[in-house]
């Protein structure tokens, strides 16, 4: 069942075209994480915003819980979860004063289990929000949007700045509430590959605006391939199953997602299993 389902989604901005959208389709389904990744300006964010409500797109549909995205109810927003990098809560509230702001917004909200999970990922309770450090800032931020059981997560780029331990924290802390909340679904953004390939379902990769790649993550990890062919390899090669090629010193490498036809048909050439990594790599970045 579709949770959110986006259609041809377009903004432009006049004054910095950079961060327009032109006809982005996404869909989250009950019970998966999705991620949307892109580089730094790619897009993401204003796709959020979008969903959000916070800009008025020019174009397309938005529909959330079944509806759309103007006509939710406020009953039907408090089933949503929400973190961005760059807003949050006031610096000058402590996290108990967090909770109980969030126990009078929702009826869900399960204010010492909140106050528990703080205590148990070291995030101080008396201390204002102003005086933890970045990490502990970002493990509070996605602690509150979990804390009141919503349908549905939409997390933009929820461990940037974080160190490698700090970002297994928060990670772990998404897996732990999909575990406990099967229906539940997270949309979730990122410029870091690795924080998505081992936790997202579906990823889509954006780039200046447009969604260049929808696939299942599996899929990417099982079917999709680097081949490294000299220029004679390339011109005798199938090209019906290359998604983007790039010159290179030892000569072309090629990005596929059919890993295994090459590998039966072309046991001369280099074929190396595809990464998340190599796959944005190749679609963001220059080609032939």
């Amino acid at each position: 069942m579709s949770i959110l389902k986006v259609k041809n989604l377009s903004k432009k901005f006049k004054k910095n075209d950079f961060y327009s959208l032109e006809n982005v389709n996404l869909e989250v389904n009950a019970g998966d994480i999705v991620g949307l990744i892109g580089r730094n300006g790619s897009g993401k964010s204003t796709t959020f915003k979008a969903l959000l409500g916070l800009i008025h797109p020019d174009g397309g549909e938005i529909e959330v819980f079944g509806k759309k995205a103007e006509e939710l109810k406020p009953e039907d927003k408090q089933k949503l979860g929400v973190v961005f990098a760059d807003s949050g809560f006031s610096m000058y509230l402590t996290a108990a004063g967090v909770a109980n702001i969030m126990k009078s917004i929702y009826p869900d909200f399960d204010r010492e289990k909140f106050l528990q999970q703080c205590r148990r990922f070291n995030l101080p309770t008396d201390k204002k929000i102003k005086e933890f450090s970045t990490g502990m800032k970002a493990k509070f931020k996605v602690l509150a949007a979990l804390s009141h059981k919503a349908e549905l997560l939409i997390l933009d780029e929820p461990t940037v700045g974080l160190d490698v331990i700090a970002r297994d924290e928060v990670l772990n802390m998404l897996r732990e509430y999909m575990e406990e909340n099967e229906s539940s679904s997270i949309l979730i953004s990122s410029h870091i590959s690795s924080d998505l390939e081992h936790l997202c379902d579906d990823i889509y990769v954006i780039h200046k605006g447009k969604i260049v790649l929808h696939e299942e993550m599996d899929r990417i990890l099982e079917k999709y391939a680097m081949l490294k062919v000299s220029e004679e390899q390339y011109q005798a090669l199938d090209k019906n199953y290359i998604l983007k090629e790039r010159k290179e010193n030892f000569g072309i490498a090629c990005l596929t997602n059919e890993k295994q036809y090459y590998t039966e048909n072309y046991p001369e050439i280099v074929v190396e299993s595809g990464s998340l990594d190599q796959v944005i790599l190749m679609l963001t970045g220059g080609g032939m």
